[in-house]
């Protein structure tokens, strides 16, 4: 039995789920905050259809062990008085930021749009039971002090992924196995990233994360066998082996973008696993750059300029341009490659690793990898000077007009406004291709 409209439901506003989570809703709805209870979590029914090598119900409990400390519950009657407890229905999959918006709302009902059955709640104690009867279509009518929301009414705009996209929510069944599995990997991918994670991996890396899901294969095990692809790749640029160096580092690169889809699929992002792949990600750079710069035996002197000084700017340089990034992020909501669409853009060819890559493999083909040093460099100096600028041009509109939000925050004004940005940048399609 379906949920009915009984008397004192109230459709939510959707501005209430716009409100970030780690904001006290006291003031505004009356109610406690979350901090001041303890939490628990109780999850409905244990479906087999495995999506990404996962069953809903795994996938539910890996992704409250990510947003929360929340404890498991059996029974309901044994919950606390003053407890609130987040209830779930197994068959159903969502992406882990419907969970994070639901837990910073206390007294509400989570209806899947797609057809239109209460998938989660999360409530108090006092209504547990009766949110428990209406998950199980045992109760018809919505209590008086419970509000039924869908996913539509939350912020589309993903600033961890720097897309814009509704989250995902739906009920899961074999027949949909092959879509929903399209959308969770879809949906695990960055809109705005460098042209090679964009254009080139989505859907080589779909198959190597389907290959590593099906063999049970963890994250972590993948960013490792990358760090050692790391550690050899600058060690044959030092030794002058560029061919094999670069083989090296495009496979390092290749599962740098698979661990982050595999982790996102599966459900097994951690703490540890982010300061892992992300911790070689900002160290290993500037070193292959100044490790290739090392094997020129014959280097002197280019554009007026010696080896030394091309190390100290790729040093400053890159050091530079990270600083730019991260004083930026105090502005406001958003990243300084996703504040306006010409950084968007500009993330496409900004000088990180994939692109300096590229330049290095050109060098390479064509017998020049001393051009490609000094590409790099220069390369490397002219990003950060753009980058300041953008900085400073940021720190400017802070200060006239308030926190600075990404153009993609509002996906109705940024399709009207800037179409073809928007459809390159609100997602990447090629993630969502089959095959």
């Amino acid at each position: 039995m379906r949920a009915a409209h009984g008397r004192g439901l109230r459709l939510v506003d959707p501005s209430i789920a716009r409100e970030p989570v780690r904001q006290s809703s006291q003031d505004r709805y009356g109610i406690i905050p979350t901090s001041m209870h303890r939490r628990y979590s109780h999850i409905i029914g244990d479906p087999q259809v495995k999506l990404w090598g996962v069953t809903p119900r795994e996938r539910l409990l890996r992704q409250i062990r990510q947003v929360a400390d929340i404890s498991a519950i059996d029974d309901l009657s044994e919950l606390p008085h003053d407890a609130l407890v987040l209830l779930l229905r197994g068959e159903y999959v969502m992406e882990v930021r419907i969970l994070r918006r639901l837990l910073g709302h206390p007294g509400t009902l989570l209806r899947c749009a797609a057809d239109q059955s209460l998938a989660a709640a999360f409530v108090s104690a006092e209504h547990a039971v009766a949110a428990d009867a209406l998950l199980r279509g045992d109760l018809a009518t919505v209590p008086e002090g419970l509000t039924v929301v869908d996913p539509v009414g939350l912020e589309a705009f993903d600033m961890e992924l720097s897309r814009s996209a509704q989250p995902l929510l739906a009920p899961v069944s074999l027949s949909e196995r092959g879509r929903l599995e399209d959308l969770l990997y879809g949906n695990a991918y960055k809109g705005i990233t460098d042209l090679v994670t964009k254009w080139f991996w989505p859907r080589p890396a779909k198959r190597a994360v389907h290959w590593l899901a099906d063999r049970r294969a963890t994250p972590n095990m993948v960013t490792s066998v990358g760090m050692l692809l790391m550690l050899l790749a600058g060690l044959l640029f030092y030794q002058g082996h560029y061919a094999l160096g670069l083989a090296a580092g495009w496979i390092m690169t290749f599962l740098d973008t698979v661990d982050g889809k595999l982790a996102r699929v599966t459900a097994q992002s951690s703490r540890l696993g982010h300061f892992f792949d992300h911790g070689i990600d900002l160290l290993h750079p500037p070193f292959w750059y100044i490790l290739w710069g090392m094997s020129l035996t014959e280097f002197d002197t280019m554009l007026g300029l010696d080896r030394t000084e091309y190390y100290w700017i790729i040093v400053i340089g890159y050091v530079g341009g990270r600083l730019c990034e991260g004083l930026f992020g105090l502005l406001g909501s958003c990243s300084i490659f996703g504040w306006r669409p010409f950084d968007a853009y500009f993330r496409l060819f900004t000088a990180r690793r994939n692109t300096c890559m590229l330049l290095l493999t050109a060098a390479a083909v064509v017998g020049w990898p001393d051009w490609g040093f000094v590409a790099v460099a220069l390369w490397t100096a002219l990003t950060t000077v753009v980058l300041t600028a953008r900085l400073l041009h940021g720190a400017l509109a802070r200060a006239t007009s308030g926190p600075l939000r990404s153009w993609l925050s509002d996906p109705e004004k940024a399709a009207r406004d800037h179409p073809r940005a928007f459809r390159q940048f609100s997602v990447t399609r090629g993630a969502y291709a089959q095959g």
